[in-house]
């Protein structure tokens, strides 16, 4: 019996698996993707996407959760890769955008049905470091602004999902975007233009 409920479990945990991963696709190719083509393209009935999910907007919901965690890494990843604040900030938002990116419309999607303060509330952490460089770099004179690091961080926060809408409209390409973006965040954080271009064609070179 033991046996037989952890294979259930495993063909659960694999489908559910499989209904996210093919979520994320649809909805990137179609925002408005239902539940009912979501269930075809993953392959099983309706009544197994609603077994794992019972809205769409808890689908979205564990989605943007994905999304979050996948930032959170790149975000620790690209940080911890230099030093220097200003370096710091530019890896890690390269590594954000890299991610992000394939993240965009499911963003645009999100922040109407889990609210912008249900994704603010989940990139607290990612935020909290944020600020905790942007303070680093102000206090050692790198950056500079009239700003306090944590009210900083939210300015950048919010500056990536503007970014990330250019790109949805198509005003940015999306490798021009991500290279913008570091600059654009280095530039708010009072980092001279020259140095932000600089820096970032080296870092992308």
């Amino acid at each position: 019996m033991a046996a037989m409920t952890t294979g259930s479990a495993s063909r659960a945990d694999v489908n559910r698996r499989r209904i996210l991963e093919v979520a994320l696709t649809e909805l990137l190719r179609d925002p408005d993707a239902s539940m009912d083509q979501i269930a075809r393209a993953a392959g099983v009935v309706r009544r197994t996407v609603y077994g794992h999910f019972p809205s769409r907007e808890a689908l979205i919901s564990t989605l943007v959760d994905g999304a979050v965690a996948a930032v959170a890494a790149a975000h620790r990843t690209g940080s911890q890769a230099a030093a220097d604040p200003a370096e710091a900030v530019a890896r890690s938002t390269l590594a954000v955008w890299e991610v992000a990116d394939r993240y965009r419309i499911l963003v645009a999607l999100a922040q109407r049905s889990v609210t912008v303060q249900g994704i603010r509330d989940r990139l607290a952490p990612v935020r909290d470091a944020c600020a905790r460089t942007l303070a680093h770099g102000l206090e050692q004179g790198v950056f500079v602004s009239p700003l306090p690091p944590q009210v900083l961080a939210y300015v950048h926060e919010q500056m990536l999902f503007a970014l990330m809408e250019t790109v949805n409209e198509g005003l940015l390409g999306t490798r021009e975007a991500g290279r913008s973006a570091a600059v654009t965040l280095l530039t708010t954080a009072g980092v001279p233009a020259s140095r932000a271009t600089a820096l970032v064609a080296e870092l992308t070179g």
